[in-house]
């Protein structure tokens, strides 16, 4: 059986209830561990620190764990929680609920300024989304951009279609899904009715149906018994009467391969241990999961696994006890059954002869097994006492009181009865083995009590100041070559690649090549503008019908005024539209002329009205190294530093060589501006015309 490793519909139906007991705690701070780990650290005026996981990677899950095991604080923080803090710090949990009966849930956050949703998609590939009071998302772990829906910053958050919820359900449309199948029962209930293929086998098993029957064979006896074990699986789930179970392999103790929120009859006998709470059990069977702890370490000094290890020898003398307690029960039998043989020694003594005699005749086994039973029938009293005969191992079987017991015809009475005591000396010898080891395994538990109540947790590291890349002295280059680098360009504050060319061919360029049919066309009213084009994918990516922000429209409709003729007129601003790519096309109307570089726009276009031109040209350190330009908008929060730029007297290369002389100032690896942002380099991101730096 192999490790479950994300949470089922049937879990978050527990869990929410549990979780939602943590309403009012207040959020102190938050992590983000590679890039599916999420860690809200809060404060509650009862429970005191509560630690929130939500990890949607490989393993998928959600709850609160024990401090113990939480992983230490990652080094620098990414951008992603350092936006969560931003929103949640000092913020209350309000609660949390499951989207219907999907696996997805929506935590709620309340603060004066702001509300802040998280959703956590613990299915497919699992996300993380933050959303405003709007339902906008915020930002995301993973961009998802389909046809059906969209989760991607600036846009409203799309769910998935949602699926049947069965605790909606009456008898009837419960019925009626049931029917609408092709397929056996189980199968039925994994998928029509979303319980999945675990839950699906407990239902049949609790309802007392045959899995594999044929949907087509099933009628309403089958179809009431499911949906009554339906409502007993849930009645103590909803009601919050829960028995948690961890449950362990069959052939390694130490190995869990589930946890399930009430104790299931498809694991019965599997050995499993309870917990007071569905978060505990949690805890317990995703923090010893295998490879969860090194997927979440941090590089600190993390607790051991004191509760696990105490568990585990608790467990073992358990066993221990029950075995000391079998063998003293066995011993005492054989004891019992060699005092039998010397109290009916004549009677024992008489069949012992008689097979002996038998033998020596030439008589068979089955032979004399029947002639014992013909003396039963004549109330023979020492055949009355036989109980058959073992050919293989040439004994008789004798039943004396409540003992059956086997004796070697070729040994007399005293010598069977003395390898009954020999027997029982033995299993006592196991006994005082078992004895022994039970002493042992309660010193191993109480020197881990012990550790456990002398260990001192060491105090949290301090997160790492961010990198102050303008003072350090020696900065790698990290410029990789994009395709991208000869036209003009920049990423918008969402992460969508805008394209611009730089004369008509480029323009001509970019709309026969490189735009696509979902793509936005913007150009600028006056004339002399380029060919501006927002990527809705990335070029490797087939085109898709998407959202796209309302900032990274108004950011792509700047660059377009910006690197027109309205800087080069030095006019502070102007007007752009948009238009979707089938509206462009380089067939002139009848008796017009299309010059070079110049397109035909047919049908509506969206306006952005007196669009104020703005440029920054900044130098991004981390990732890569290069300069970037662009909206200020876009470009501030990525570079390390940045020059603003509005239109004035100074030549475009004059301008770049000041902006060059003021980076070589800010930097204290002056060799790395050289490097990554020549004067060259940097009138590549310049509007054309004349420039000054803004103080």
């Amino acid at each position: 059986m192999s490790e479950k490793r994300e949470m089922t519909s049937v879990d978050l139906v527990a869990l929410t209830a549990e979780l939602n007991t943590y309403a009012g705690a207040k959020v102190d701070k938050a992590y983000l561990y590679g890039d599916d780990l999420v860690r809200l650290k809060m404060r509650d005026f009862d429970k005191g620190r509560v630690e929130l996981l939500i990890e949607t990677g490989e393993t998928k899950r959600a709850h609160v764990s024990a401090p113990e095991h939480v992983p230490d604080a990652p080094g620098r923080p990414p951008d992603f929680a350092k936006m969560l803090r931003n929103r949640l710090s000092g913020a209350d949990f309000h609660g949390v609920r499951q989207h219907g009966f999907d696996r997805i849930l929506e935590f709620e956050f309340r603060r004066e300024d702001a509300d802040t949703k998280i959703v956590a998609e613990l299915f497919g590939d699992g996300n993380v989304a933050v959303l405003d009071e709007n339902g906008e998302v915020v930002d995301c772990l993973e961009t998802v951009r389909l046809s059906s829906r969209t989760v991607a910053p600036g846009a409203q958050y799309g769910f998935p279609s949602q699926r049947v919820n069965p605790l909606d359900l009456d008898y009837e449309a419960f019925a009626a899904q049931m029917r609408d199948s092709d397929t056996d029962l189980v199968r039925t209930v994994a998928t029509q009715l979303n319980f999945g293929g675990l839950y699906g086998e407990e239902l049949c098993t609790r309802a007392g149906v045959e899995k594999t029957m044929d949907i087509g064979d099933a009628g309403e006896d089958e179809f009431r018994a499911l949906y009554d074990a339906m409502n007993r699986l849930f009645d103590p789930i909803q009601s919050g009467d829960l028995d948690p179970r961890v449950y362990y392999a069959e052939d390694d103790a130490d190995s869990r391969v589930d946890v399930t929120p009430v104790p299931l009859e498809e694991y019965a006998g599997r050995e499993s241990a309870a917990f007071d709470s569905f978060n505990a059990a949690l805890d317990d069977y995703f923090t010893n999961l295998g490879g969860t702890e090194e997927e979440e370490g941090g590089g600190g000094v993390s607790k051991p696994d004191f509760e696990s290890e105490i568990e585990k020898q608790e467990r073992i003398i358990a066993q221990q006890e029950s075995a000391i307690e079998d063998f003293e029960r066995e011993a005492e039998q054989e004891r019992e059954k060699a005092e039998l043989l010397y109290g009916n020694y004549d009677l024992v003594d008489d069949i012992l002869s008689t097979v002996r005699d038998a033998r020596a005749a030439g008589n068979s086994w089955d032979d004399i097994e029947e002639r014992f039973a013909e003396g039963e029938e004549r109330g023979i009293e020492a055949a009355e006492h036989v109980r058959g005969v073992n050919e293989q191992q040439g004994t008789v079987r004798v039943r004396l009181d409540d003992h059956t017991i086997s004796l070697d015809p070729e040994e007399g009475v005293e010598k069977n009865a003395d390898d009954l005591y020999t027997e029982a000396k033995r299993i006592q010898e196991k006994k005082e083995g078992a004895l022994a080891a039970i002493e042992n395994t309660r010193e191993e538990l109480e020197a881990v009590r012990e550790r456990k109540e002398n260990w001192e947790a060491p105090e949290e590291p301090e997160e790492p100041e961010e990198v102050n890349w303008l003072s350090r002295s020696s900065i790698p280059v990290r410029k990789p070559e994009t395709w991208y680098d000869r036209f003009r360009w920049f990423r918008t504050s969402d992460g969508f690649l805008v394209l611009g060319g730089r004369d008509a061919d480029q323009n001509e360029e970019l709309v026969s090549k490189y735009m696509d049919g979902y793509d936005r066309f913007f150009h600028t009213q006056a004339h002399g503008g380029p060919v501006t084009i927002l990527k809705t994918t990335e070029p490797s990516e087939p085109s898709k019908d998407i959202d796209v922000p309302e900032q990274s429209l108004e950011e792509a409709a700047r660059f377009a005024v910006t690197y027109s003729s309205v800087w080069k007129d030095g006019r502070g601003a102007g007007d752009a539209y948009m238009v979707m790519p089938d509206q462009v096309s380089k067939t002139a109307e009848s008796g017009e002329y299309l010059s070079k570089g110049g397109f035909a726009i047919r049908g509506d276009r969206t306006y952005f009205r007196d669009i104020a031109v703005g440029c920054s040209v900044g130098i991004q350190c981390e990732g890569e190294t290069r300069v970037i330009g662009g909206p200020p908008s876009a470009i501030e929060p990525r570079a390390e530093t940045t020059v603003e730029l509005e239109p004035g007297e100074f030549a475009q290369g004059d301008a770049a060589k000041r902006i060059y002389r003021e980076f070589r100032e800010r930097f204290a690896d002056t060799s790395f501006v050289r490097k990554v942002a020549s004067p060259d380099e940097i009138q590549k991101f310049m509007p054309p015309g004349g420039s000054r730096l803004v103080e």
